[in-house]
């Protein structure tokens, strides 16, 4: 056969002609000393000197030598390959840190606030059931000392008292939950 030039000998090879031009640096393949090349002799040297590889299922030469025109880019499949390694090596060490305690996951998080949160409101709603005796006595005392009847003082129903108490922390709940559910949350 006759001698090709190095961009004749990459479409012979159906590769780029960077593949041809590295495999020569590379002592894969040789040249004439007129710099053209025998495709027979080159050839032999490639099958001989050049690594097979496999990727996606399709037969390519060495990460070099895939052509341009085969649509196949090995840059974004190594980069592809590189964020999943990166995502993989995260999961693990979420999974570890699970395993070692150091870690719980959102629903585990989110039922213990919810149990917090609802201990709070239990302590805020018990407000009104502890204080009102205390007020009620200081009241009776004040209206005593201010002459009024013993009899009127005792009467005193802080029913109201507790009622009104009660409203406005139920309001003021409300009011810190309905912020945590908003567009701030």
């Amino acid at each position: 056969m006759a001698t090709m030039s190095q961009r004749q000998y990459a479409e012979h090879r159906n590769c780029a002609r960077s593949a041809i031009q590295r495999a020569i640096a590379e002592s894969r393949i040789s040249t004439l000393p007129d710099g053209r090349i025998d495709p027979d002799v080159a050839d032999e040297e490639w099958a001989r000197n050049t690594r097979q590889i496999h990727v996606r299922g399709v037969n390519r030469h060495r990460q070099g030598d895939v052509g341009d025109d085969d649509g196949f880019d090995f840059s974004q499949y190594t980069k592809a390959r590189a964020v999943r390694e990166h995502y993989l090596a995260r999961i693990s060490k979420i999974e570890y840190e699970k395993l070692v305690g150091s870690v719980i996951s959102t629903d585990e998080a989110r039922i213990a606030q919810f149990q917090i949160d609802r201990l709070r409101r239990d302590s805020m709603l018990n407000i009104a059931d502890r204080v009102c005796a205390a007020i009620a006595a200081e009241v009776r005392e004040i209206m005593i000392a201010a002459g009024v009847p013993v009899e009127q003082a005792n009467a005193i129903d802080m029913t109201r008292v507790h009622t009104i108490m009660v409203g406005e922390i139920r309001k003021g709940l409300n009011d810190y939950a309905d912020g945590l559910t908003g567009p701030a949350a």
